[in-house]
C-alpha cells in the first residue's frame, strides 16, 4: 500500500485567509501558478509559511520562493501589481539560499505605503509545482494568525514514488530544464523580463554577458541560442510553451508583466550602454520596436493561420460548388473564418497594451470602437473632397476628417496603445483615487479613440498604403528577380529573429490589398527547408539524426524551420546553403508565375492560402509548381553535396548535461 504524504502550510501573514480564486489577479486566480489561497493582511509582518531553502528573493523584494525537504516549490507574493513600486514598501530579511523554519520572520511589508500607490496589499501563497507534487490542497479559510496552520497537502503519490525510483516526468523534465536555462543565463537576478514566439524563449537580460551560450544551446531539449533586438533567444521548438510557462513558474509571474519587457530595454541599462551615436540610436529605436511588434503580434499569430486556413478551404467548397455563396453554411463557416481579422483591432489592442503597460481591457474597447458597424459604414460613405490623397468623407463637430475603415488593421492599435501608455499614468496622477475606477477608463477611451479616428489613423494610413504600395512596386519591377533574392536570404533574417519585423508588413500588405505576394515568396523559403531536412532524414543511417530529422521536417512542412534549420541544416553548414538555393529557385519560381496569397498560412500546410476567395485561379497551380521545384531542388542539392553522416562527428560541440534519471 503507498503511504500517503502531506505538507502543512502556515499562513505567512496576520488576516483574512482567501479562497485562490477570490484573488483579484487572473494570473493567481486561475491557478496558472499552481494551487494556493490569498491572505488580506491586518499587518505587515511576514514569516515563512514552511521550513525549507529560500531559492528566490525578488529584486523588487516583493516575491519571495522556498522550496520544502518535499520538493515543494512555493511563492509567497506581496501585493498584487506591487513590482513596480521597486521595493520600496518592503523590507526582506531573508536571502537567496538562506535555511527557514516555519514560522521564522522573514520579512515586513507598509501596507499604508502600498495603498497610498493604489496597489492591493493582498498577500498570494502558491504552490508552483502544484500539478506535478500535490493531488490536492484543503484550504482553512478566515481570519488566521501569521504562523498558524492554514493549508495541508496531499502529495500526488504517483510522483513522489517515481521520484524515489529515479523516474522523471515531462513535466519534470521542463522544469529541469527551465532551471537549467535560468542557471546559465546569469540567474533570476539577470533577467529583466521574458516573452516567447512560436518555438523561442526571448529573455530581456540586465547583462547578456552573463549568460553561459554553449551551456545553453547544448542543453537537453534546447536546438540553439540567438541574440537580437535586445533579446537573448533560447530556440526550443514546439514544446516552447512548456518551457515557458516551467521558466515562469520558477522566476514568478511578475516576469512575464509586458509592461516590464517594455520598460527592460529603456531602464536596465545605465548610462554607459546607451547608445550615444546617431546610427545607435537608430538601432536601438528599431530594436524596441522590434520588440513591441512581436509582443503585439505573437499572441495573435496562431488565429489568424488558422482563420486563413479556414478561410482557403471555404474558397474551395465555393469554387467547386459543394457550398453555395448565399447558404447560411458558407455565412456561418465565413464568421468563423473572417471574425478574428475583422475584429483585429481588439486583439491587438489588448495585446499591444499588455506590451506597452496600457490596460489592456481599456485598448480592446478602443479597438470596438474603430470596428464598431456604424464607423465602419462611415469609413464606406462617399468622399466629400481629398487631402493628401485621403477622401474626407465625415465631420467631427464640423472639422472636416477622414474616416479609414480599421478592420484587419495592426499599427493604429500600437500607436494608441503608445499613447495609452503615456496618458494612463498621467491620469492617475491627476485623478483622485475614489474617482479614478471610473473616470480613467472615460477619459482614455475618449482621448485616444479620438486620436486615433482624427488623427493618428489617417496618417497611419497614408504609410500603410505607402508601404504596401512599395512593396507592389518593388515587386512589379521584376517579380522574378525580387522572389530569388527575398527566397535566398529570407531565412537569414529568421536565424537572428528579425523575421517578426516582416510580419506587420505581410499583415499590412493583407489588410490594405487582400493579398500579398511577398508571402507566398516567404513560403517558398519554408518548404526549401523542410526539403533540406527530408533529404538528411532519408539518407542519414544515424539513429540520433533521424529522430531530429524526421520531426524538423514536419515541422518545416508545416510553417516553423527553426526546428530543421538549428536542429540540422544549420549546423551541419552545406545543408543550410543547399537549402537556400533551393529557397532561391522557390522564390524565383514564385515570382516568376506571379503568385500571390490570401493568407498567413504559409509552406505545404498552407495550401489554402493560395486560393483566390473569388474563385481558383493560376495562384494555386503556381504554388504547387514552385513548391514542388523547392522541394526537389533543395533535397537534391541536399543529398548530394549538403549533408553526409561522416559530418555528424566533425562538429564539435560541448557534452549535454545529464540530469537524474537519464541513461549514461
Amino acid at each position: 500500500m503507498t503511504k500517503k504524504q502531506t505538507v502543512t502550510i502556515l499562513s505567512p501573514v496576520k488576516g483574512d485567509v482567501i479562497k485562490l480564486d477570490e484573488v483579484d489577479d487572473p494570473v493567481f486566480s486561475t491557478g496558472m501558478m499552481g494551487l494556493g489561497f490569498g491572505i488580506r493582511p491586518k499587518d505587515g509582518q511576514i514569516v515563512a509559511p514552511v521550513s525549507g531553502q529560500i531559492t528566490m528573493v525578488a529584486e523588487t523584494k516583493h516575491a519571495i520562493g522556498f522550496t520544502t525537504d518535499n520538493n515543494l516549490e512555493i511563492l509567497v507574493h506581496l501585493g498584487i501589481d506591487t513590482v513596480d513600486l521597486k521595493g520600496k514598501p518592503f523590507e526582506v530579511k531573508v536571502a537567496a539560499g538562506d535555511k527557514v523554519q516555519a514560522g521564522n520572520v522573514i520579512a515586513n511589508m507598509n501596507l499604508d505605503a502600498i495603498k497610498a500607490a493604489n496597489r492591493q496589499t493582498t498577500v498570494v501563497l502558491a504552490v508552483t509545482n502544484s500539478s506535478d507534487k500535490l493531488a490536492s490542497l484543503d484550504i482553512a479559510t478566515g481570519f488566521k494568525n501569521a504562523g498558524a496552520k492554514t493549508a495541508t497537502g496531499l502529495l500526488n503519490a504517483s510522483v513522489f514514488n517515481s521520484k524515489k525510483q529515479g523516474k522523471i516526468s515531462k513535466a519534470d523534465k521542463y522544469d529541469q530544464l527551465a532551471s537549467d536555462i535560468v542557471a546559465n543565463v546569469g540567474g533570476v537576478e539577470n533577467i529583466s523580463s521574458l516573452i516567447h514566439c512560436i518555438t523561442r524563449l526571448r529573455f530581456y537580460l540586465k547583462d547578456e554577458s552573463k549568460a553561459n551560450d554553449d551551456i545553453v544551446r547544448n542543453l537537453n531539449g534546447v536546438i540553439d541560442v540567438a541574440k537580437a533586438g535586445g533579446q537573448y533567444q533560447v530556440v526550443i521548438g514546439p514544446a516552447v510553451t512548456d518551457v515557458y510557462d516551467a521558466v515562469i513558474k520558477q522566476i514568478g509571474p511578475e516576469f512575464s508583466n509586458d509592461l516590464e519587457t517594455a520598460k527592460a530595454v529603456a531602464e536596465t541599462a545605465d548610462a554607459a550602454k546607451r547608445p550615444t551615436t546617431p546610427w545607435g540610436k537608430v538601432k536601438w529605436g528599431i530594436s524596441s520596436l522590434i520588440g513591441v511588434i512581436t509582443g503585439s503580434m505573437i499572441p495573435v499569430i496562431g488565429l489568424l493561420a488558422a482563420s486563413g486556413i479556414l478561410k482557403g478551404i471555404l474558397a474551395l467548397l465555393t469554387t467547386f460548388k459543394i457550398v453555395s455563396s448565399t447558404a447560411p453554411t458558407y455565412v456561418i463557416i465565413n464568421a468563423m473564418g473572417d471574425s478574428v481579422f475583422y475584429f483585429l483591432p481588439i486583439f491587438v489592442g489588448f495585446t499591444a497594451g499588455k506590451k506597452l503597460g496600457a490596460d489592456p481591457v481599456i485598448m480592446g474597447i478602443i479597438g470596438g470602437v474603430l470596428t464598431y458597424p456604424a464607423i465602419v459604414t462611415m469609413a464606406s460613405g462617399k468622399a466629400t473632397s481629398m487631402f493628401l490623397g485621403m477622401g474626407i468623407n465625415a465631420n467631427f463637430f464640423g472639422l472636416p476628417v477622414h474616416i479609414a475603415s480599421y478592420t484587419y488593421s495592426i499599427f493604429p492599435m500600437i500607436a494608441g496603445a503608445w499613447l495609452a501608455s503615456k496618458l494612463e499614468p498621467w491620469l492617475k496622477r491627476v485623478i483622485p483615487t475614489v474617482l479614478r475606477m471610473i473616470f480613467v477608463p472615460l477619459f482614455e477611451v475618449v482621448i485616444v479613440s479620438g486620436a486615433i479616428l482624427l488623427f493618428l489613423g489617417p496618417i497611419i494610413t497614408v504609410l500603410s498604403t505607402g508601404l504596401a504600395d512599395l512593396i507592389v512596386w518593388v515587386y512589379n519591377l521584376s517579380p522574378a528577380i525580387s522572389g530569388l533574392i527575398i527566397g535566398g536570404f529570407y531565412q537569414v533574417l529568421v536565424i537572428f529573429g528579425l523575421h517578426w519585423a516582416v510580419i506587420p508588413i505581410v499583415a499590412n500588405d493583407i489588410a490594405t490589398t487582400g493579398h500579398s505576394y511577398l508571402n507566398a515568396i516567404i513560403s517558398a523559403t519554408m518548404v526549401a527547408q523542410g526539403g533540406a531536412v527530408l533529404a538528411i532524414a532519408l539518407k542519414s543511417k544515424l539513429a540520433n539524426i533521424q529522430e531530429l530529422a524526421w520531426p524538423a521536417t514536419i515541422s518545416a512542412f508545416c510553417g516553423v524551420t527553426e526546428p530543421a534549420m538549428y536542429g540540422i541544416n544549420l549546423k551541419y553548414g552545406r545543408a543550410f546553403v543547399t537549402a537556400s538555393i533551393g529557397a532561391a529557385v522557390g522564390g524565383f519560381l514564385t515570382g516568376l508565375l506571379k503568385v500571390n496569397m490570401w493568407g498567413f498560412t504559409g509552406s505545404l500546410i498552407g495550401f489554402t492560402s493560395f486560393v483566390n476567395p473569388k474563385g481558383l485561379d493560376f495562384s494555386f497551380y503556381g504554388f504547387l509548381i514552385a513548391s514542388m521545384a523547392t522541394i526537389i531542388v533543395s533535397f537534391v542539392l541536399t543529398w548530394m553535396f549538403g549533408f553526409k553522416d561522416e559530418d555528424v562527428n566533425t562538429i564539435k560541440v560541448a557534452p549535454k548535461k545529464r540530469h537524474l534519471g537519464e541513461n549514461v
